[in-house]
């Protein structure tokens, strides 16, 4: 995951009532990274204690709180709200996190932004709307769709954190096998197939070239490839032994 702690990104809070929530998250954002929180009259300013901010003590110690919205939008240039969508109308865009998510990390790459979440009762209000260039929603079921605000804050700041390249990437190079040693494994491999009888084995070049293929794609660690090869040649040594004991004598 690249390391968001980078992005200049405020999230706000608008009348959250349960400490709890504003203490979830306070922990969520320390977890991806973002240390910037606004509370906007928050329902009670006990908050900084919330036990459920374990390890966010930063983001609480340094939260801010503010009368109005406008205040804690001051300095930023795009302003995101994230919103239900059943039974509203908006004038304003409404992305699915997925989409909202990229424009925000686009805008962050050179601009502060600010991410808005309403109160637990009634999320953000058509004034809060207002202060919105556009909105973002976590796709959820329609029978189901309200989130608690905490959740909401940790899928949100998750999305704008991940990085989807490096989740593709292979382990790193320094711990992946040896050519040479995969190469050994696959030998015993091809050894095994033939001397267990398997039905799919098939001697000549395109067994040998599929069964390498087959090696590569489980990028074997170190490790990992020198105990596997002595499993099979433990498993062989014992075949060969079996079949000699059973070969008719003279």
């Amino acid at each position: 995951m690249s390391e968001p702690a980078a992005l200049p990104l405020r999230v706000v809070l608008i009348g959250a009532r349960n400490p709890l929530n504003i203490g979830a998250a306070a922990r969520a954002m320390s977890n991806f990274g973002f240390l910037d929180l606004r509370l906007v009259c928050p329902y009670d300013v006990a908050f900084r204690e919330a036990v459920s901010g374990v390890g966010a003590g930063r983001v609480l110690e340094k939260a801010r709180v503010h009368e109005h919205l406008a205040e804690a939008l001051d300095g930023v240039s795009l302003v995101a709200g994230a919103t239900g969508i059943a039974h509203r109308h908006f004038q304003q865009p409404v992305y699915r996190l997925e989409r909202g998510g990229r424009l925000l990390r686009r805008h962050l790459a050179a601009a502060p932004a600010a991410l808005l979440f309403g109160s637990e009762n009634h999320g953000l209000s058509n004034d809060d709307l207002s202060f919105c260039h556009w909105l973002v929603h976590i796709p959820t079921r329609a029978a189901h769709e309200s989130m608690n605000l905490g959740q909401a804050v940790a899928v949100c700041l998750y999305e704008l954190a991940r990085s989807p390249l490096a989740a593709r990437r292979l382990p790193d190079a320094a711990e992946l096998a040896p050519d040479e040693e995969v190469e050994r494994f696959t030998g015993v491999l091809l050894t095994m197939m033939e001397t267990s009888g398997y039905s799919d084995f098939g001697p000549g070049p395109a067994t040998v070239e599929k069964t390498r293929r087959l090696v590569r794609r489980l990028a074997l660690r170190i490790g990992d490839v020198n105990l596997w090869t002595g499993i099979l040649r433990q498993a062989l040594w014992r075949m060969r032994r079996a079949a000699s004991s059973e070969a008719p004598k003279d």
